[in-house]
């Protein structure tokens, strides 16, 4: 299966100013996966080490960071020689090794010609919870599940995928009905690689259904395996009261929809934690449209969103018949798949996104991103609906901003607002 981060891999190994490269990502989005590919593919050996597996690794790193010896003993390890820009060294679970991590500071001061690649699905974890991380010794890069192009290109092959990210968004509406149909089954698969290889397999829907609850019974036993038995509770009360804060015409996040009379302090470090995992997203609000938007950050306020809306519909047991059959998915639960949905493309494709709640004005956006000097104001919509009396607000408000609705409308630039089809929303 091919992802987007195959090419990020290869500028990464083809830089003069190259480190070693940190992927982080949540569980079961594939790095090991990729990155055994990208091993194989270009170099001529790849040696992996998986710290999860071989509790020597642990022994290799803890006499000293001296890289000459830990390069021999990874070579006995592994029964392979390593060679400087021929091999790729592979650490999968690091967070595991704590030392290991901690070595890739010393490989990239005194040995920057070894390529090291280290991936691991709980490192958030480990690196708060006391792990000297190398700051300014690694490159790092994120792994998402498939965003819908990732998706296209594995259903459809390359010529789809290459319409749908580089061809004018105007002409793409001759395979409007197509897009909207494979919109419709990414709708119920998500981007979890396994579900979409189950579909790509011709396996029926409720063995999908299957393996994205085996998915979400794994998540559930890290949290029991790996978070402290004081905040254990109150994870899994915050994992699991997200779909139903989402549903909410206000999805801004209130603790007391979680338990009666809760405060933030309660269930901070519950929220940092799955954070941590990698297995929810956090959207700041913003007060103010100005640059940077950094700058008008409200803490008080924020969105949880799940990592992956195919997990999110099995997590609610959505009928499977609703989401692949007619427009349900799209108008029936707007509120909550459509704006998750577009909040993974946006969080794939690098931005930092927000949402707007002004109290003076009652105005309230879904999302918000900055490029450049530039914002851009985002509604969401889940049907053809034109009606865009927020962005024609802010626009009015803020005159310097690009508003962008995002509905099943095609794509038309108007006067206060562009049109963005829903199919193309990561090309934001």
């Amino acid at each position: 299966m091919k992802r987007n981060i195959y090419y990020k891999l290869l500028q990464w190994k083809n830089s003069s100013y190259r480190k070693p490269l940190v992927i982080k990502g949540a569980r079961q989005v594939g790095k090991t996966y990729i990155v055994n590919e990208f091993g194989k593919n270009e170099y001529e050996n790849l040696v992996v080490l998986n710290s999860d597996k071989d509790e020597r690794i642990e022994e290799i790193f803890s006499h000293g960071y001296r890289t000459e010896k830990l390069i021999s003993d990874m070579e006995i390890l592994s029964g392979q020689r390593i060679l400087p820009g021929k091999t790729l060294i592979f650490i999968d679970e690091i967070g595991s090794v704590p030392k290991a991590l901690e070595s890739l500071k010393y490989f990239c001061e005194d040995s920057p010609e070894y390529h090291i690649i280290v991936a691991g699905s709980l490192l958030g974890l480990a690196i708060h919870s006391g792990v000297s991380y190398p700051v300014g010794k690694t490159d790092e890069l994120t792994l998402y599940p498939l965003t819908f192009s990732e998706f296209l290109l594995a259903k459809r092959g390359e010529a789809a995928f290459d319409r749908l990210i580089n061809e004018p968004i105007q002409e793409l509406s001759s395979i409007k009905t197509i897009l909207i149909e494979d919109l419709r089954e990414y709708y119920f698969t998500g981007g979890m690689p396994e579900v979409v290889n189950g579909l790509l397999e011709n396996r029926d829907y409720q063995d999908l259904r299957d393996i994205q609850k085996r998915i979400l019974a794994d998540y559930a036993l890290d949290i029991s395996k790996h978070a402290d038995s004081s905040i254990l509770g109150r994870i899994h009360q915050v994992w699991n009261s997200i779909p139903q804060q989402l549903a909410k015409s206000n999805k801004k996040f209130i603790y007391g929809d979680i338990q009666k009379g809760a405060r933030a302090k309660d269930f901070e470090l519950a929220i940092q934690w799955l954070l941590d995992a990698g297995i929810i997203y956090k959207i700041p609000r913003v007060r103010k449209v100005g640059v940077p938007l950094k700058f008008y950050e409200d803490f008080s306020g924020f969105k949880l969103f799940l990592i992956d809306h195919g997990l999110m519909g099995a997590m609610v047991d959505a009928p499977i018949s609703e989401i692949l059959i007619g427009n349900n998915i799209f108008e029936e639960y707007k509120g909550t798949f459509t704006e998750q949905y577009v909040l993974e493309q946006l969080e794939a494709s690098g931005n930092d996104v927000y949402y707007f709640d002004s109290e003076s004005s009652k105005l309230e956006l879904d999302f918000m991103i900055q490029k450049d000097s530039v914002i851009y104001p985002i509604e969401v919509k889940a049907e053809e609906n034109l009606n865009a009396k927020s962005l024609k607000q802010i626009k009015k408000d803020y005159p310097e901003c690009e508003p962008i609705r995002i509905s099943m409308s095609d794509y038309r630039k108007e006067e206060n607002l562009t049109n963005i089809p829903l199919y193309v929303a990561e090309r934001i």
